[in-house]
């Protein structure tokens, strides 16, 4: 059973529906009762860090999550901003992440290595290239790519925690994995055949 975290951030429905189309198990976690019993979780997140952790906060489940991911290893999947607050602190907001990753939030460089401008946000279909192999991007189009909506990105600081980049002005982090934590600066719901090819992977895990 897929547990889609419920805080009042991200395409809750719009991934619920892939996975019914997929005939996996999924469903909505609106309580800590609830998260507790899902065997993977998914941590959605649209909006800013800040708006997004103070959400996560007042939901009441930030202690069970962290309970599940880091003592239970319940394998957890990211998307977007609900990636980026796994990291220690984003220059988006003040507060701290869950620091699950040793990582920060950067803003987006607007100019590129050739002193060109680069349109903000970084909106639309991009490629990816994987780094290492790994069971949960197994069988995506990496020229097809993936829909991506952001200004501020994950900058690891081992770079071992590097799934998979994409270059927008510079080369980024999109996809991040350690140990049973895994997360995608884009987003699958909006994916098409790749997006719902990772929820799949992400179900089999």
């Amino acid at each position: 059973m897929i547990g889609i975290i419920n805080y009042g951030s991200g395409n809750i429905q719009a991934i619920l529906n892939i996975h019914k189309k997929l005939n996996v198990h999924a469903f909505i976690a609106n309580s800590t009762e609830e998260l507790t019993k899902a065997e993977k979780l998914i941590l959605p997140g649209v909006g800013a860090f800040d708006e997004t952790m103070n959400k996560l906060i007042s939901s009441g489940l930030i202690d069970s999550l962290n309970d599940c991911v880091l003592a239970k290893k319940t394998p957890v999947l990211g998307i977007c901003v609900g990636m980026q607050i796994m990291a220690n602190r984003s220059d988006e907001g003040t507060m701290n992440g869950l620091g699950w990753f040793d990582a920060e939030v950067k803003k987006l460089n607007p100019v590129n290595k050739k002193g060109e401008a680069v349109l903000m946000p970084h909106m639309g279909w991009n490629s990816v290239q994987q780094k290492y192999d790994s069971d949960l991007l197994n069988g995506i189009d990496p020229a097809r790519g993936f829909y991506f909506l952001h200004s501020y990105h994950f900058v690891c600081k081992n770079e071992d925690d590097i799934l998979a980049e994409t270059h927008y002005g510079d080369t980024i982090t999109s996809a991040i994995s350690k140990e049973n934590i895994y997360g995608t600066q884009f987003h699958p719901e909006k994916s098409h055949t790749n997006g719902i090819r990772v929820f799949k992977n992400f179900s089999e895990l």
